[in-house]
């Protein structure tokens, strides 16, 4: 891959790492790696934590990057591309991994896992492109959602039957990848909404933590 900008003595890597927008990325991106071990070990609890905290920074980074005066262009296109690339894991193979593990990583649940990452890269790339199509709209449905449905989905995992939620999962998380390329139009949330986001990810870790808490019991 060559360079879209002549090598002008840029900073270094880790300097645009460790500006405060990237280095919330990346505790979404850790977040989303404890999701991803605790999908694959089938503690379900943990993974989900995991995975709603990712969506939480990932919607902090950006109002961390608007409250900083002053972030050159370099730094604002190292963040955008950052946050594509970490959004790929979060919102492409956590899902993937997660329906894998609870389909008991049979190959029958290996297209549906397959669909899920290709949605994901295909939307992600469409809007590295292309952008919103308006200042508060998206084409197609936000990644992000699929996580949020998915989180609440597995509220009720425990109340039904492992055969049953497997299908149930497989089935939501076909009609979300569809959503996620389709022709339509959703709107952006953003402003007050992150305080829900947060409201939401406390809420949802309380009552995994405490599922985590029962079982150990």
């Amino acid at each position: 891959m060559t360079s879209r900008r002549p090598a002008d003595s840029p900073k270094p890597m880790l300097w645009f790492a460790l500006d405060p927008p990237n280095l919330v990325s990346l505790a979404g991106l850790l977040s989303a790696i404890l999701a991803i071990y605790f999908a694959i070990l089938g503690v379900f609890p943990a993974a989900m934590i995991g995975l709603v905290w990712a969506v939480a920074f990932d919607w902090f980074d950006g109002r961390v990057a608007r409250g900083i005066k002053g972030r050159t262009e370099e730094q604002r296109e190292f963040g955008a591309q950052l946050d594509s690339l970490i959004d790929v894991v979060s919102f492409g193979v956590a899902p993937a991994i997660v329906l894998l593990s609870v389909g008991g990583f049979r190959p029958s649940f290996l297209p549906g896992a397959a669909i899920v990452f290709a949605a994901a890269v295909i939307r992600l790339s469409y809007f590295n492109v292309f952008g919103l199509a308006d200042g508060s709209t998206y084409r197609g449905l936000a990644l992000d959602n699929n996580v949020i449905i998915l989180v609440v989905l597995f509220a009720f995992q425990r109340v039904i039957s492992t055969s049953l939620f497997a299908a149930i999962l497989y089935v939501a998380l076909m009609m979300l990848a569809l959503l996620n390329v389709a022709p339509v139009r959703t709107h952006k949330f953003g402003g007050n909404w992150y305080w829900a986001i947060v409201a939401f990810a406390l809420g949802m870790s309380a009552l995994y933590g405490w599922q985590l808490l029962v079982h150990a019991a």
